[in-house]
């Protein structure tokens, strides 16, 4: 059986990290399986989808890495959700509603002053023929449910293992809103038997759900997709990342200057028993994927471990791979200057600061107290600069004035650098070379 998975992503607002790891989860899946990665646009909503938003969801997966196969937008198939809905009702499993919103919640309130779960109790099932007249004279629209059977729905989870809905304790769920717009369960179903679907990946917070999906796939078809149902992520207090989704998203992250590879490092090895390590391939990360390595835990999110990922990732990165970047951001200094910096770099935008730092002109940063010794180092520092010139130039300084560790080199670096950490000091004073360095240590801008 060839392996057919989906991402479906709503176009009315940007891929956040959740959204991202559910993406990911399903791609590396795949990927190791061999199958096909369709892209779904889930746009049933036409008020509040944007083609800016759809754009920026491609912008986003191809950014990361994640490649489909084809893409497809619900908007577009709208016939075959009124085709189902016909079939539904023929079968009298769609059933027309009219209660109002205030109605319903009434009948909620009265539910739980009775002890009763908060369940529709199908009174739309008894209306007579004159009652719904009538309703529809009022100017009243229905409103569709879907009839369960109320039997318990069993299936094996990927993630969660055996997992059973007894679906009379649901409400009917509502198909189609009385203005006759989808919500998203028919034409996900739809959708999923149109495209084969093999597996369903998709968030925890769809368990409940997956019992009246599992219900409807049944009336419509014999197909049935493979269900697996991942924890959610969190932030690293553990609290829900809801509220700061938008400092969390794909397009920020992006902008930020994180590294594409880093972020889905993170996000395919956390909750996972997999130790949270830098990978440099989205094939390296699906031949390690296994929903086994799940855990029942939620995700735990930590921006800190990000940048930290990051930062390994361009430890370990050629310059080849990175001179257009740096190139275009004006970095100088070649192959040579990355190699120096690159451990010093959480981003690669950081390497913008150092480059000017070693190649612009600037004055050192000398404390009074350190103004004669900076001088003097200055006079004592040879016009040719080599490899050894750093260990001969400082030690003579010692020997010279007495000073030792952090007396004798912050000085010297502050004066060169203008930072107190940085790059070793002996290439540094080999990148910036004599005339520029003696220039620093006097106080002048070289």
């Amino acid at each position: 059986m060839s392996v057919i998975v989906r991402f479906a992503p709503s176009p009315t607002g940007k891929l956040h990290v959740g959204n991202v790891r559910t993406a990911l989860l399903n791609y590396l899946f795949v990927r190791k399986k061999g199958g096909k990665f369709i892209l779904r646009i889930d746009d049933t909503d036409l008020e509040r989808s944007t083609k800016a938003y759809e754009e920026g969801i491609q912008t986003d997966l191809s950014w990361l890495g994640m490649h489909w196969d084809s893409t497809f937008n619900q908007s577009h198939k709208f016939a075959n959700y009124d085709s189902a809905a016909k079939r539904l009702r023929e079968a009298g499993l769609l059933y027309a509603c009219y209660e109002t919103a205030e109605e319903l919640d009434k009948q909620r309130k009265l539910q739980r002053v009775a002890g009763k779960p908060p369940v529709y109790n199908r009174a739309a099932l008894e209306l007579t023929d004159e009652q719904k007249d009538a309703y529809r004279m009022e100017g009243r629209l229905p409103h569709w449910r879907f009839k369960l059977s109320g039997s318990v729905v069993t299936w094996n989870d990927m993630v969660r293992g055996e997992q059973s809905i007894d679906t009379s304790s649901l409400s009917d769920p509502v198909l189609i809103r009385g203005d006759g717009t989808y919500l998203y369960t028919l034409p996900s179903v739809v959708d999923d038997i149109d495209a084969q679907i093999t597996h369903v990946i998709r968030g925890e917070d769809h368990v409940t759900n997956s019992g009246a999906q599992i219900e409807i796939f049944r009336a419509l078809s014999d197909h049935l997709p493979t269900f697996a149902h991942t924890p959610l992520l969190v932030g690293k207090d553990g609290k829900s990342l809801s509220k700061r989704l938008g400092s969390l998203s794909v397009e920020q992250l992006r902008e930020d200057g994180l590294e594409p590879m880093a972020v889905c490092s993170l996000l395919g090895k956390i909750g996972t028993s997999d130790p949270v390590e830098i990978r440099t391939s989205i094939e390296q990360l699906s031949e390690e994927f296994a929903f086994s390595k799940i855990g029942r835990a939620p995700a735990r999110f930590d921006e800190d471990e990000l940048m930290m990922l990051n930062s390994k990732l361009l430890l370990e990165t050629d310059y080849n791979d990175v001179k257009d970047r740096l190139d275009n951001l004006g970095v100088e200094g070649g192959e040579r200057f990355w190699n120096l910096i690159r451990a010093n770099i959480d981003k690669i935008s950081d390497a913008v600061s150092w480059s000017v730092m070693a190649f612009a002109p600037m004055s050192g940063q000398i404390e009074p107290e350190d103004t004669d010794f900076c001088a003097l180092a200055a006079d004592a520092l040879p016009d040719e600069i080599d490899a050894d010139s750093w260990s001969k130039w400082t030690a003579f300084l010692k020997e010279t004035t007495g000073r030792k560790g952090k007396s004798l080199f912050m000085p010297l670096r502050m004066a060169l650098t203008g930072r107190a950490r940085g790059p070793g000091m002996g290439d540094m004073l080999q990148i910036l070379g004599a005339e520029k360095a003696k220039a620093r240590l006097k106080g002048y801008s070289g």
